[in-house]
């Protein structure tokens, strides 16, 4: 009933909003260079993609004009990105390969399996909760990605040979990122003596895809700031908030 009210509540705003061309500017970003304008996209593509559900939250009522925007190509930042990129592919070694295409996909599993509190494998119900959270991820880091558009390093760069599949889709921000951060940061809420743990195996799965040559450097620091953002929204939503407080029964390692 809740996720119905949103709905209708959601539909109602936009059709409220999308008639004015207020609606562009006021969902604006600055980017990080010169204080120019990002605009999002017009209001019939944006009616759809900030209508689009996650599982818990509907993307139209995050505010992801907070997220910094991608660096503009060729900007200080930009150059940065790059020149990380190739250091790192210069000293990579094959077992640091070995181990980013192992988490090619992006899921509870593989990213915490091996770690996980719960033990191995997973109860049904902790598999079924994560899923659902990792939908709100994935909705949210694909409308952030339609918004900037950032190539991958390997199609704006030759000399950039990424040890990974040539994955396709845009950049900015990582979708590994955003998903292994929000997951460590409920894992540290139910176990908070493991929180270092956690954090650092997120980190180390959002790593895995700038050592693969698949996102920038910034592409990551979105990604983690987006997860944040995400986490943050989830608490403030009760069915959210009585699904992760059902997991707490099936913690079995501390």
């Amino acid at each position: 009933m809740l996720k119905l009210y949103r709905r209708i509540t959601l539909y109602i705003s936009l059709l409220v909003l999308l008639p004015g061309a207020v609606f562009a500017g006021a969902f604006s970003i600055l980017s990080r260079e010169g204080g120019l304008a990002v605009p999002f996209p017009p209001p019939t593509a944006a009616a759809k993609r900030y209508s689009a559900p996650g599982h818990y939250l509907f993307i139209g009522e995050l505010d992801l004009g907070a997220l910094p925007a991608a660096p503009s190509e060729g900007s200080l930042e930009d150059r940065e990105d790059l020149r990380v990129l190739y250091e790192w592919q210069a000293r990579r070694t094959a077992a640091q390969c070995a181990a980013a295409n192992s988490e090619i996909s992006n899921d509870y599993e593989i990213f915490f399996g091996r770690i996980s509190p719960f033990g191995s494998p997973s109860p049904a119900a902790v598999k079924v909760f994560f899923n659902n959270v990792a939908k709100d991820s994935v909705a949210a880091h694909k409308s952030v990605k339609n918004i900037y558009k950032r190539p991958r390093p390997f199609m704006r760069d030759a000399g950039l040979t990424p040890c990974l599949p040539r994955v396709e889709g845009f950049s900015y921000p990582s979708g590994h990122s955003a998903m292994s951060r929000l997951f460590a940061l409920i894992l540290s809420d139910l176990v908070p003596a493991r929180r270092a743990e956690f954090m650092a195996r997120a980190d180390e799965a959002a790593l895995y895809r700038l050592i693969g040559g698949v996102h920038h450097p910034t592409d990551l620091a979105a990604g983690k700031a987006l997860a944040d953002m995400l986490y943050a929204s989830l608490l403030k939503q009760p069915e959210f908030v009585l699904d992760m407080k059902a997991l707490r029964p099936l913690l079995r390692f501390w």
